[in-house]
């Protein structure tokens, strides 16, 4: 090979080919004094794109807060990590695989698990959660439930291979996801603030360490071919860009690389995702301010023909780079001979601050690092509001929107809704209690786990409506930021911290810009008014296929925690009897709501903004009701409104742990076995349905900052003593085994339990 190898040079019309513009086809040849080599603009390729560079979002992400006293680390690692007390620390990232997913559903979601977990360990953290958020179009589309299937069934086998359980999520179904579904995958673990690992390289002289599966011509491009560029019609062509996964080598690769680091065998640790071993050495040498020397032909290969571009840009998963001292290589290798895991020397740090790539003793790259790494040309489209926004919420009346004659039958058929319908039947393919910590299971507000040996706990949640940030990015992100905390604050946790994933379409676009900035501005205004710094995230671009963007979907990732997890709480009814409450804003509106979908076909209006103030005051007198052990359960308002987050209490109000009954027809109720139900009265129409002054506004209407509370008649009193001016009003109470909903004291409807779970449960007979 090395006699038959060319050292290339490379022109403009191989740049073009690569991904790259002209104008960075030139700004290479001003970096580098005259052409490139090919295995230099190879690099360039995928270090500038989009998906690597943030070229497009960089000048925007500026905006977010991300300091805070909880803060250990902040973007620019792998992972952020918050200090959680007692010596432990958490280190939390999200990330999207949207487009290997789209080629290739299983392997794209399984090596999106993969990717994100190594973010986790390299960090020095052991992975303890999983939780992932998609996207997809309507299910009366085969090609959407083939998707489905194949994303669900990739999460699962990765997952449950790894060992650490998925412990929440959310599905949705829209028709902008059709041709570009969603898969962002968010891992978390725990690490001893004594043991973090930056991705930083030093020690002129130490050796540079390949550790893990070998190198093959998987992923080759998938940062720029793939992952940076819209859907057309090549996407089958594109399919070899996909990775391969293989959990079981993650799983020794994750025990070889924890012991490593706290035996404190390595200087630093970074993983190979997207651009491979090129990302990797770059920014681990540009953090460092020093030099690499990495020799491509001692890369352990799956394929013995592959030239020196292909092995510096390869995606192959489950590797990991590693610098290691003369002293300590021995001891590294016996441990990943003991795991049985390659560990091979490929190159040294240098005093040069230059990536050089050699091959068979002939240099075939010499890159300024940083200028790889952090310099790439930023580019800042001009913003254009798109003509759909409008500034006014639509007009409900009696023409547009006809009222419905059966209030109960409208609410069994919003909790059959893709949307709104239990995802059981995707939760319970995945391992959620492995590790023995999981203290709340998916299907709740908040995933809980405890902190072993400690009082201590930590939640998790992760929110997004897409529908509503098309109709208003700026609030329908800030809501997001919103309702991710009130979920946690729904558990008893205090949110502390957020990853985010940012999925919008083609950036060049100046509608598509426009929504990024408003959506950003959104963000960062709820997160410091919360108080909840972004510690690690990801952008994703061009989300579109044939043209067609998908509805922006600024995905929150958000970490709460515990002093005392023992507090935690869930959205199950507990006791008849039990006194309902609502907390926060009365009226419901329709613009953007599930209801408007399901029940008229129609995306319209302008979603209500959030009352920033309104919502700290609720979650914080939320938790401090939760902390004083006076709530028996809480739940939040989201879509399908009020009435929607009651059923939802009373299904789960039978089952044991969210686990489903053998018998799902036989008659259960919270404590004793049986399902509990509700009687719950509106109160006037002014008050519950607002301006247009109906019933199913105020039962199926949206807003945010709503929670739905029950409380032992007997604490009515000290609950209303810590609640204090916050609004708030007695619903009804938990009675047997029927909804019952009136307005004023005139019946609405009623509804059993069962016939709620029914509807509820039905979405597995549709797929």
């Amino acid at each position: 090979m090395s006699a038959q190898y060319v050292n290339r040079r490379a022109d403009v019309d191989a740049a073009v080919k690569l991904g790259l513009t002209a104008d960075e086809y030139a700004h290479i040849c001003k970096i580098q004094e005259g052409e490139p080599t090919y295995v230099e603009l190879a690099i360039y390729s995928l270090m500038w794109s989009e998906h690597c560079s943030y070229k497009h979002s960089r000048p925007i992400l500026g905006r977010f807060p991300t300091n805070g006293p909880r803060i250990l680390q902040g973007p620019g690692e792998n992972a952020g990590i918050i200090d959680v007390g007692d010596g432990w620390a958490v280190a939390m990232k999200v990330e999207s695989h949207n487009h290997p997913s789209a080629v290739e559903p299983f392997q794209g979601a399984a090596t999106g698990v993969g990717g994100i977990v190594r973010d986790i360990f390299t960090m020095g953290a052991r992975p303890c959660v999983s939780m992932n958020s998609l996207r997809f179009g309507e299910l009366t589309e085969p090609r959407q439930r083939f998707l489905l299937d194949g994303v669900v069934g990739g999460i699962a086998h990765y997952g449950n291979c790894l060992g650490i359980p998925t412990i929440g999520g959310e599905i949705y179904f829209e028709p902008s996801y059709e041709g570009n579904c969603l898969v962002n995958a968010m891992s978390a673990g725990m690490i001893r603030t004594d043991n973090i690992v930056r991705a930083i390289a030093s020690g002129i002289g130490n050796h540079v360490v390949l550790i893990g599966s070998k190198t093959g011509r998987d992923g080759i491009g998938g940062a720029s071919v793939l992952a940076s560029q819209e859907f057309d019609e090549t996407l089958e062509e594109k399919r070899p860009s996909v990775q391969v996964g293989d959990p079981f080598t993650e799983k020794k690769l994750i025990e070889a690389c924890l012991e490593l680091i706290h035996r404190h065998l390595v200087v630093s640790m970074q993983d190979l995702g997207a651009a491979g071993l090129t990302s990797s050495s770059s920014e681990m040498s540009s953090k460092g301010h020093v030099g690499l020397d990495i020799h491509a032909d001692r890369v352990p290969l799956r394929e013995a023909d592959m030239e020196p571009w292909e092995i510096m840009i390869s995606e192959s998963q489950e590797r990991m780079l590693a610098i290691v001292t003369e002293e300590q290589l021995a001891v590294v290798r016996e441990v990943c001979e003991r795991w049985d895991l390659d560990c091979t020397v490929i190159g040294a740090v240098t005093g040069s601050k230059m990536l050089r790539i050699w091959w068979h003793g002939e240099r075939v790259a010499n890159i300024p690092a940083r200028r790889l790494a952090d310099e790439s040309p930023v580019i800042r489209t001009p913003s254009v509001k798109p003509d759909y926004i409008v500034d006014e919420p639509v007009a409900v009346d009696d023409a547009t929107y006809p009222p419905p004659k059966d209030l109960g039958a409208a609410l069994t058929q919003l909790l059959a809704a893709p949307n709104i319908a239990s995802k059981r039947w995707a939760w319970e393919q995945y391992d959620y209690i492995v590790q023995a910590n999981t203290m709340q299971i998916p299907g709740s507000d908040a995933a809980v786990l405890r902190i072993k040996d400690t009082s201590r706990g930590i939640a998790f949640s992760n929110d997004c409506n897409g529908r509503h940030c098309y109709l208003d990015p700026y609030r329908g992100a800030k809501a997001a930021v919103a309702e991710a905390a009130r979920n946690l604050a729904c558990a008893g946790a205090r949110p502390v911290a957020v990853t985010d994933c940012l999925n919008f379409g083609n950036p060049e676009k100046g509608e598509i810009y426009w929504q990024f900035e408003q959506a950003v501005e959104g963000i960062a205004e709820a997160c410091e008014a919360l108080d909840t710094p972004v510690v690690s995230g990801n952008v994703s671009f061009y989300n579109e296929s044939y043209g067609q963007a998908i509805y922006p979907t600024p995905m929150i990732g958000m970490l709460g925690v515990y002093d005392d997890v023992s507090v935690h709480i869930d959205g199950a009814f507990k006791d008849a009897g039990d006194v309902i409450v609502l907390l926060g804003a009365e009226a419901g509106w329709m613009d953007g709501s599930e209801y408007q979908k399901v029940a008229y076909g129609k995306v319209e209006g302008r979603v209500p903004d959030v009352d920033l103030q309104l919502e700290v005051e609720l979650q914080r007198k939320l938790r401090a009701a939760i902390e004083a052990r006076l709530l028996r359960s809480a739940h939040d308002c989201a879509e399908g409104g009020l009435a929607v987050a009651l059923a939802e209490c009373c299904i789960v109000s039978g089952s044991t742990g969210g686990a489903q009954f053998e018998d799902p027809e036989a008659p259960r109720s919270g404590r004793d076995g049986r399902w509990l139900g509700a009687a719950v009265d509106l109160g006037s129409a002014a008050s519950a349905a607002g301006a247009a002054g109906r019933p199913d506004l105020a039962l199926f209407g949206e807003a945010p900052t709503r929670v739905i509370v029950t409380v032992a008649p007997e604490l009515l009193g000290p609950l209303d003593e810590v609640l204090g001016g916050l609004p708030h009003r007695i619903l009804g109470r938990v009675t047997g085994a029927d909804l019952r909903c009136t307005m004023e004291d005139e019946e609405l409807f009623t509804v059993t339990v069962g016939e709620l779970h029914s509807a509820y449960e039905s979405l597995p007979q549709r797929l």
